[in-house]
């Protein structure tokens, strides 16, 4: 077994993909033509996005959509890149809320925080070890 994807689901998906675009760099793979599932190439491991009508209509039993409102979900998704501090620019110049600006951490990892239009919450770090 492997691990394939992530789907966040979303209120739109285009302007999802779109923020993770300008925010990650990241390239889009394709979006559906009822626009309501797309996915980034990122990789082995596919960041794909999902509207919320569509988790209704796989989810019968309900789901809570992350806010940004609210205090982030316990969940994050993150994306390793050896420029931390110039990702984490990008991504609050693209519109990402800041949540905490790069710090080194006590066993040598750079890792900062943000969260997406949405209220998902991103950690961008270096490589675990450099």
């Amino acid at each position: 077994m492997r691990f394939g994807y992530t789907i966040l689901y979303v209120g739109d998906v285009a302007t999802a993909i779109d923020f993770y675009e300008r925010a990650f760099g990241l390239a889009r793979r394709f979006v559906s033509d009822d626009g309501a599932y797309g996915e980034l190439e990122t990789g082995e491991t596919t960041l794909a996005f999902a509207s919320h009508e569509q988790a209704s209509s796989v989810l019968t039993g309900g789901f809570r959509p992350i806010s940004p409102a609210e205090p982030p979900a316990g969940i994050e998704i993150g994306f390793v890149t050896d420029d931390v501090a110039g990702a984490w620019q990008r991504a609050r110049d693209a519109g990402a809320a800041e949540v905490t600006s790069p710090r080194v951490k006590p066993w040598g990892q750079t890792v900062a925080y943000v969260r997406d239009p949405e209220g998902m919450l991103v950690e961008i770090c270096t490589p675990v070890g450099d």
